[in-house]
This record gives structure tokens, sequence and C-alpha cells, in this order.
């Protein structure tokens, strides 16, 4: 594999921000992180490629554990070639690894989608498909947004053996709510798997949440959204995330899923190492034709966000991580902050290895976009999926 070196960038390193840097990969790994004044001291092997970032940014690639669909196609089309296209698609926003997320189905759908998901591994042409997020089925019918009542279900273990079996070992993260009977069972044998549970689509009481940290219910999904809400006589699963600093949460910063000073409150109070954007985006994003489908039904966009068309209600987003990142920045966080939400925070709190920080010995993914937020260049494992710097 081609030695790689990229300089004069500021580097974002996951955890601190560094001017007048450069990064060395080799062999699909950060082999050396340097200040521009060594580069002329380092001598490359014959064919290395020098790239002058012209002191844009470099980040780690960034990582969307939380997206339905990209740009026509999505995990409900049951499909490896559309999670194939999804990959394809996401590096050119900077996203280098994703978990495809899946609503509830009818259970054969679900193992066909979640079947077609881990089909694709290790065959991707762009971001690097880490796993599956599945979004349900045991979560609270109080709750639903636009997660079709059908298909939710009340704890079942047998259900979940078969959704455990469908991909292979490969299920990453798993939004569920506390408060459902069996859950304390469920968490039992997804943590026993390696499956990260998060609290999502819950109506669950300040006290069931406690019971869920217990159970090792310790991150959430997509935080103020489908959840219950903050009262003085029950904080609820938004207070309880507010107040523990244990647990973890999802935000998707849009600035119409939750309003921009909701979001500096949280991280006024949450630790910054505890915060995981995502985007939660569905298939029809950045799609190019209409009309626009998502789980099955027509939604509309409308102020930045869609909704389903037949009785207006929020459906999910249509934001991209790069432009998440961009917001979080024009809202007064630190640009190295929002890298940190955007790459090192949820491959550290889903368990996706030696991902999201610059430092030797990790993986290759790296993202490089300018002041404005363009992306100028992807790399996954070395491999530049997208480059604009030659």
């Amino acid at each position: 594999m081609a030695t790689v070196c990229i300089h004069n960038a500021t580097l974002l390193a996951g955890y601190a921000k560094m001017q007048s840097c450069a990064v060395l990969v080799e062999d699909g790994r950060i082999a050396d992180v340097f200040s521009e004044k060594r580069l002329a001291q380092k001598r490359f092997p014959a064919g290395a490629a020098v790239y002058d970032a012209q002191g844009a940014y470099i980040a780690p690639g960034f990582i969307d554990t939380h997206i339905h669909g990209f740009a026509g196609y999505g995990t409900e089309d049951m499909s490896v070639d559309a999670v194939m296209a999804m990959s394809d698609r996401l590096g050119a926003y900077g996203v280098t690894s994703f978990c495809p997320t899946i609503y509830p189905m009818e259970l054969g759908d679900m193992e066909r989608s979640i079947e077609a998901c881990v089909g694709a591994m290790g065959r991707e042409t762009g971001a690097k498909v880490m796993g599956v997020h599945l979004e349900g089925p045991f979560v609270s019918l109080a709750r639903l947004g636009v997660q079709r009542p059908e298909f939710v279900r009340p704890v079942d273990l047998e259900v979940m053996e078969r959704l455990f079996r469908a991909g292979r070992g490969h299920i990453t993260n798993m939004t569920v709510a506390p408060e459902l009977k069996g859950m304390r069972e469920l968490a039992l044998y997804c943590l026993s798997r390696g499956i990260v549970l998060q609290a999502g689509h819950t109506d669950a009481t300040y006290e069931n949440m406690m019971e869920g940290m217990q159970a090792g219910i310790l991150h959430s999904t997509h935080f103020f959204n489908a959840m219950s809400r903050l009262h003085h006589r029950d904080p609820g699963a938004v207070g309880a995330i507010l107040i523990n600093p244990e647990l973890s949460c999802e935000i998707i910063a849009d600035g119409r899923h939750v309003h921009p000073d909701l979001i500096r409150l949280l991280l006024r109070d949450k630790p910054q190492s505890k915060v995981v954007l995502v985007t939660d985006a569905l298939k029809p994003t950045e799609q190019e034709r209409c009309p626009l489908y998502a789980n099955g039904e027509e939604v509309v966009m409308e102020e930045g966000v869609f909704h389903r068309k037949s009785d207006g209600v929020i459906a999910g987003s249509c934001l991209t991580m790069i432009a998440g990142v961009r917001n979080l920045v024009d809202w007064g966080v630190a640009v190295e902050a929002a890298v940190e939400m955007a790459a090192s925070n949820p491959a550290r709190i889903v368990g996706l290895g030696k991902r999201g920080l610059l430092v030797p010995g990790y993986e290759a993914d790296l993202v490089v976009f300018g002041k404005d937020f363009s992306v100028l260049a992807s790399m996954v494992g070395g491999r530049f999926i997208k480059n604009e710097l030659a």
C-alpha cells in the first residue's frame, strides 16, 4: 500500500488542535504525526505521494453511528447494493465509517435488512460499514416518532436471537426503551455479545432510566427527541441524561431536531467526551430525484427536515456529518470539539477499534476539509475515496 504524506495542515487530532502539521500514512495506518518544521528531515520511499493541504483542516474521518439512508438508498431496501451505494456516496461528505440503521419492520424483513448490511462488509467502495444499529423493535409505543406501531414488539429473547444470528456478530448498537418488561434480561444478553445499548424511543421514568443504567444501558439515541421530557417531579429520560455524567448521548445538530441553545446547555452540563454527533439521515438525503420515501412512507422536506406527508410528523434528518460539524462551530463549539463528537467519541463509545484519532498506530481513516467546511479529501484505511488535493 502506498505511502502518503499530507502536510501544511491544521491538525484536529480528535482531542486537540495544532497548526502547521503533517500526517504520514503507511500500510493503511497512521505512521507519524509531526510538525511542518520536520518535513524537510523526512525521507519518503520512492513513489510516496506528498500533498500540500494549504492550511486546511485534517481530522479523523467522521463516523456516523445512526444513519438510515443516503442519496436515494436505504437500509429499508434490504439490498447489499443499496448499502454499497450508501458507502460509495458518504465518502464525499467526510464519512469514513458508518453503522447502517434499521427501523422496526416485519421480522423477516428486519433479518433481510441486517443480512444486506452485513453482506456489504468488506466489499465497500467508500465508507466502511462497521456494523448494524437496530433502532428497535423493543421500544415504546408512546414515543414512536414515525416508527410504525405494527412492528414494535415487547421484549422477546427469541426474536433477539434471530436478529443476532442474522447479524453474524455484527450488531454494534441497539436502541431500546429501558422501561419495558424483560429489559434487564435483554440487556444482559446484548452486553454479553458486545452490543452497545442506548435508550431511545422511550417513555421511561427517571427510576426506569436508573435501572437501565444498572443493567448497562449507558448511551442514548437522538437526545431530546422521542423520549420522556424533563419534569420537576420526574426528570424522565431527558433529565436522567442531563444529570448523570455516565450517560452518553447522540445529538442531531441540524438546528431543527434540537434548538442550538439546548445543545449549548447540554455541552455546559455534559462532559464533551459523552456527546456523539449523528445525522439520523433518511434515504432521500441528498437524493436528486423525487418523490421522496423513507421507511415505506412518503416524506416531504420542510425547513431542513423530512416530515411524514400524511400527518406532518418529523420523520428524520437530511443532515450530513460535515454540515453537522459546521453547525456546531457556528453555534460556538470549538472545531476540535465538534470533530471529537463526530469521530473520536463514536469510535470509543460504540467500540469501533483504533479509529477516531490521528495518532500513530490508528487506522488511516481521515478527512481533509477547508475552513469553509468543503470536503477536500477522504481516506479509508490509507486509500483515498475522495481526493481534490492533487
